[in-house]
């Protein structure tokens, strides 16, 4: 405490002062400081900018899911088809040939087989590219559903490709044999045989490309196995 009464005069003149001196202290440094916030005022608005446009992107998977419901309704026209083919066929059960059966019933075969691989494109699709399927606590819930990675659905896709292409080359080789039966003498190069000529050649291509990539993704299993350790 101030032993004279004018000092203590002093002191409560210096109050507004020391007061001040802060405001004085950072006025020196005042541009400084601006620029900090300016700085900071800008990062925030970049950040808010990365932020939009990452949402943006992160919800464009959405423009995805029309192409899925897309892919069911195809499913249901291979419906109306599988079963406009069936009540044909059902009536001529007891008239048709064994061989007629036969295509008809492997053509039968080749639209559900076509019906799994939508399906599978769908079901793997929707989950690994757009939102997951909440029904984890449904008894009808497939096992391989919310299991297959992106490398597991080609595999499936290119699977099933090839057996469609293998029945198409069923059917080709049945119709052949049925177109045959009345046809004898030497044999000659029709139309027919460069059609499943070229069947042939494509079913190959088709198997060669399955196993190239089941190989490439098993080297790519491999590798990254050898990575992680």
């Amino acid at each position: 405490m101030p032993a004279n009464p004018g000092d203590e005069c002093c002191w409560i003149a210096l109050f507004p002062a020391l007061a001040a001196c802060p405001a004085l202290a950072f006025s020196g440094s005042s541009p400084t400081i601006r620029a900090q916030s300016t700085d900071n005022a800008e990062n925030l608005d970049v950040k808010r900018l990365e932020h939009g446009i990452e949402m943006l992107v992160f919800n464009s998977r959405w423009l995805l899911a029309p192409f899925y419901l897309g892919l069911v309704v195809g499913i249901g026209m291979l419906l109306v088809k599988f079963g406009q083919e069936f009540f044909h066929l059902l009536p001529h059960v007891f008239e048709y040939s064994e061989a007629d059966i036969i295509l008809a019933l492997l053509t039968l075969v080749d639209m559900s087989l076509v019906a799994n691989l939508l399906l599978i494109i769908v079901f793997s699709g929707y989950e690994n590219f757009v939102s997951k399927i909440n029904t984890a606590g449904h008894e009808d819930r497939p096992d391989w559903m919310g299991k297959v990675d992106f490398s597991g659905l080609k595999a499936k896709v290119i699977a099933s490709i090839v057996a469609i292409s293998a029945i198409e080359l069923l059917k080709a080789f049945v119709h052949i044999s049925v177109s045959s039966d009345g046809n004898a003498g030497a044999w000659t190069w029709t139309e027919d045989d460069k059609a499943i000529a070229w069947k042939v050649a494509i079913h190959m291509v088709l198997v060669i490309s399955g196993v190239l990539f089941a190989v490439m993704d098993r080297l790519g299993g491999a590798h990254g196995g050898d990575a992680s350790h």
